[in-house]
């Protein structure tokens, strides 16, 4: 099952690679690591998506309705949806994701491109042994600006788990991706919430076993250096 469920993480990013835009070596403008390091016991995140845009868009927001490609992405681990809309935007500058998913107590690294209004980078991805849950953050770039305040080329944020609303938590292996479950692609049809709220963790009312995949406080920790 674990099997399963890594392959249809590595479906999704094979399609985002298949369609998003622009590569990242063809835009001018100043490159930032954007580091992902997943502080959770056990909870497996999808592939992350790196985005640098400007100050008018958000990937959601707090008592709202999730997107439908957020919603794809909280429920399946797929970002393509999400990276392709977003790369589309006149106020995205750059789209990037990770070629896979990221391992408890493990970190990967994007290097995204920012130019000129674009200051802000947002990431995300799934906590894939849940129905509905993914991580957040948003995170304003060390620009020149910046820089000569006497920052840090370096800024850092932790990142907590948000529940998309989009699908009901019955914990279920029924509607689970992630390990021990391997079940994407099938959806909860009970009626969930409707609006997306700061998560409240695993609960043992299903499959899903309290001590390996609860998590308390921040699910992740974001750092975003200046490379030049």
């Amino acid at each position: 099952m674990i099997r399963k469920s890594q392959m249809i993480l590595s479906i999704a990013v094979f399609s985002l690679f298949s369609l998003v835009g622009v590569a990242q070596d063809e835009l001018p403008g100043t490159k930032y690591r954007v580091t992902i390091t997943n502080v959770t016991k056990a909870q497996i995140f999808s592939p992350p998506v790196a985005t640098v845009h400007y100050r008018d868009i958000q990937l959601f927001q707090l008592g709202q309705p999730a997107s439908g490609t957020l919603a794809e992405m909280a429920e399946e681990g797929n970002a393509a949806p999400l990276a392709e809309e977003w790369a589309a935007h006149d106020s995205v500058y750059d789209v990037q994701v990770s070629e896979g998913p990221v391992m408890p107590g493990a970190s990967i690294t994007l290097e995204v491109t920012a130019a000129g209004r674009f200051n802000y980078i947002s990431v995300a991805g799934m906590l894939v042994t849940t129905n509905d849950a993914f991580f957040a953050a948003t995170l304003r770039r060390p620009n020149d600006q910046f820089l000569k305040t006497g920052f840090s080329s370096v800024v850092y944020s932790d990142a907590h788990a948000y529940d998309a609303g989009t699908e009901f938590n019955s914990e279920s292996c029924d509607y689970i991706p992630g390990p021990p479950c391997g079940n994407g692609g099938a959806h909860d049809p009970t009626e969930a919430e409707g609006y997306v709220y700061v998560h409240n963790g695993v609960h043992g009312i299903g499959d899903i076993a309290v001590e390996n995949y609860d998590w308390r406080g921040p699910v992740a920790r974001i750092t975003v250096e200046r490379v030049d």
